[in-house]
């Protein structure tokens, strides 16, 4: 299975490799909706020979949502120039998915630390409590529901979160640590994927942003319009990916897909013309579910490439 990147404004087909069996995905994640089944250990409990792994806790500033921060740190030495180092939010499904074949793959390259945020539960997502932190202000999680629970959760903390991500979970994950600061990267997916493209407008922490299907319906595309009207020369050092799927035929969430996909190319477009340092990653076959661990992997892929291309140099 292949991701084809897109650069704007001319779309131009380079293939990027995932790292293995995504039919597997594709055939037991097929539906939008999450598994919620109870975790079972995870490659940080197995253990790996190439990676060492930590666990630390932390609440929020109002107590509500409280976290669980997995650190993988290769065996490998750093280099010089230190580790890079991907952020991964939904850590625990992201553990879950985690595994040998894929960090030893990374290790042949250029490693880097790996930040899992999770939650302190032993599910794969936290519901309610992803939707306050990983959305912004004046973003629905939901509310346009007429009945269930989706309906009733907080949305808007994404400041929140990112001030509890950046002053304290990243100052402990790198503590000690050699870090390159210029790859220094955040992955998210649906919600996550939209906290992604928020930080891209206002985190300076990161170089290197990810934002696979971002939850741009009910209007959320408003995001968007932000993006794109940013003064290009404050973000020459910073690199957007955001990374789609094909519809599938079981996901309803993927009905107004085109239509978004328009609007995110056109982002994308007047952003490349801008000289802004942008790229759009297309998973033929994927829908929104089995996008989240192949976008995961080509994210960790991308960011431990040697040759990893820095800043976009604005016109």
């Amino acid at each position: 299975m292949y991701a084809r990147e897109y650069r704007a404004p001319r779309p131009s087909k380079a293939l990027f490799s995932l790292v293995s069996c995504l039919t597997l995905i594709v055939s037991t994640q097929s539906l939008a909706r999450p598994d919620m089944q109870p975790l079972g250990p995870s490659i940080a409990d197995k253990g790996s020979a190439v990676y060492h792994f930590s666990v630390n806790q932390f609440d929020s500033a109002d107590g509500s949502r409280h976290y669980r921060v997995w650190t993988a740190v290769p065996n490998k030495a750093a280099p010089a120039s230190g580790y890079p180092v991907l952020y991964m939010l939904d850590g625990n499904a992201v553990m879950d998915r985690l595994d040998e074949a894929l960090l030893r793959q990374l290790a042949d390259k250029s490693p880097p630390v790996i930040v899992a945020v999770g939650y302190q539960t032993n599910l794969p997502f936290d519901l309610n409590a992803r939707a306050y932190d990983y959305t912004p202000a004046g973003v629905q999680s939901g509310k346009t529901s007429t009945s269930g629970e989706r309906a009733n959760r907080k949305s808007g903390g994404s400041n929140d979160f990112r001030q509890l991500l950046e002053t304290r979970i990243a100052v402990k994950a790198e503590q000690g640590l050699n870090i390159d600061p210029q790859r220094r990267g955040l992955w998210g997916h649906s919600f996550g994927g939209l906290l992604v493209l928020d930080a891209w407008l206002s985190s300076s922490l990161f170089q290197r942003y990810y934002s696979a299907s971002p939850s741009l319906g009910r209007g959320n595309d408003a995001l968007l319009s932000r993006i794109t009207a940013v003064n290009p020369a404050q973000y020459c050092a910073k690199h957007l990916s955001i990374m789609e799927g094909s519809a599938m035929p079981n996901d309803n969430r993927e009905k107004h897909l085109d239509g978004i996909l328009t609007k995110i190319h056109a982002s994308l477009t007047t952003l490349k013309e801008k000289g802004v340092n942008t790229a759009y990653w297309d998973f033929p076959g994927l829908g929104h579910g089995p996008m989240f661990t192949a976008s995961f992997r080509s994210a960790l892929v991308d960011i431990s490439d040697e040759k990893m291309v820095g800043s976009a140099g604005c016109q």
